[in-house]
């Protein structure tokens, strides 16, 4: 429990949102960060708990602004008490989860049932996002003053479009009102029809039907264009074309409330890897030439598509990071790739994937750390300033990484009931050592830390 003063000793302190980065000390107290920085030892009383980190990275937990915790109704795919483990192993202390579960969540009853599963079972911190029309069947609107009576931080009808315009257009209205941003899940269907991948060579090879980048566009465009003619607040969900960054550039130009988001595999792989491409380990022998686990909407694209959306992260245009965290059963991925679920179980491995941004210098370390916690606090607002700091007074949600560690990726030592991956094999560079959540101690790594020095 967090109890007393803890040490952090001898880290490389990250702390964007207070323009830090120092080796430095980080001392807390029941829970709170009393100081960070090259003199926070010396306040530290006799007989505080020592937290060895040097050569570890210390920064604010991550915020994951989108994810999935399957939570009501498809608990064979996730749990509150899995989902958040695998949060916690990934650095996360902060995720939100997504309504696209049965029941929906568009009432205050189901948040009051979820929140009261989280309170029995999550280890970082979980907030709800709602629905923006009721059962997420685009017919009419959620009742959006209940569900932000009830703690939602957002409305998403994600996996699903807001088709109406007008239904939208009102959405975004309430978004003022209500100070929650609207994100909606950019898809014109009747583009993309059966599509299970990228448009292009690879999908035309494979003989499987494309998803062209206009799917996203075209609903994109829409969408900034209803935000500039009420003034809500639009967040823009996994961005994966190099086409919506023009779009992007264009609302931050008329200094329209809009931001954005990108997943680690948009940023790290490619469409290429349907093929095989990427894929190592002899676990992976025998395997069709294409792989059900790189099936995700949006789907994976092209290495322009990639590139353009690296330099819009770097730039500080996209504002985050999210995972997307969509974990599934066997079942729904074990099938051919038309017939396999969309979604990469994505909480466990997104700081290696990232990081290999770092490591082929196309974004700062301070700068990705950025993108993981003031980006998407600032998209969710003022609330979640605080748990994205490492500011004196303010919760202890800290996580420390080492950057330059080889791994390989394992899905059997996955928090997550979702093995679904394509990185199974996979070498990464960097990962996740300790997560604390309001000073306790929530992820550990053994090998680093015996149970009783971190407990």
């Amino acid at each position: 429990m967090a109890v007393g003063d803890i040490l952090i000793r001898g880290p490389r302190i990250i702390d964007p949102g207070r323009g830090r980065d120092q080796i430095g000390d980080v001392l807390i107290r029941d829970g709170v960060i009393l100081a960070a920085g090259r003199s926070a030892s010396e306040s530290a009383p006799e007989g505080s708990r020592i937290i060895e980190a040097s050569g570890l990275v210390a920064s604010p937990g991550f915020i994951d602004m989108h994810c999935h915790l399957r939570v009501p109704g498809f608990e064979h795919k996730e749990t509150i008490a899995t989902g958040t483990r695998a949060a916690a192993h990934g650095g996360f202390t902060t995720i939100c989860c997504m309504p696209n579960t049965e029941p929906a969540i568009d009432s205050g009853q189901v948040v009051d049932q979820l929140l009261e599963r989280v309170r029995d079972e999550a280890v970082v911190r979980v907030y709800p996002i709602g629905c923006v029309t009721k059962g997420r069947r685009g017919e009419e609107l959620a009742l959006l003053d209940d569900l932000a009576a009830a703690g939602v931080v957002a409305f998403s009808d994600d996996g699903d479009p807001v088709y109406d315009p007008n239904l939208m257009r009102l959405a975004l209205v309430r978004s003022l009102d209500l100070s929650l941003p609207i994100s909606n899940h950019c898809q014109e269907r009747s583009l993309s029809r059966d599509g299970v991948m990228a448009a292009g060579s690879v999908a035309r090879g494979l003989g499987l039907p494309g998803i062209p980048a206009a799917v996203e566009e075209i609903m994109m465009a829409r969408d900034i264009s209803l935000a500039e003619e009420t003034g809500g607040r639009l967040h823009l969900a996994h961005l994966s074309s190099a086409g919506t960054i023009p779009l992007l550039r264009r609302a931050r130009d008329l200094g329209l409330a809009v931001t954005a988001e990108v997943c680690p595999h948009h940023l790290t792989i490619t469409d290429d890897w349907v093929l095989g491409a990427g894929r190592t380990g002899p676990e992976l022998e025998g395997r069709p030439s294409y792989d059900t686990f790189t099936k995700v909407y949006p789907p994976l694209r092209g290495q322009e598509d990639v590139d353009a959306l690296v330099e819009a992260l770097a730039e500080g245009l996209i504002d985050c990071i999210a995972t997307d965290h969509a974990p599934h059963d066997q079942a729904s991925k074990q099938c051919g790739y038309e017939e396999a679920a969309f979604g990469i179980s994505v909480l466990e491995t997104a700081l290696g994937s990232v990081l290999q941004l770092v490591h082929q210098g196309r974004i700062s370390l301070p700068s990705l750390v950025e993108r993981m916690t003031v980006g998407p606090a600032k998209a969710l607002g003022p609330a979640f300033a605080d748990l994205a700091t490492l500011g004196a007074g303010t919760p202890a949600d800290i996580v420390l990484f080492d950057p330059d560690l080889d791994w390989v990726v394992d899905t059997s030592a996955f928090e997550s009931k979702g093995r679904n991956t394509p990185l199974q094999g996979t070498p990464l560079k960097g990962r996740v050592m300790m997560t604390l959540v309001a000073g306790e101690v929530v992820y550990q790594d053994k090998g680093r830390w015996p149970e009783a020095d971190a407990q």
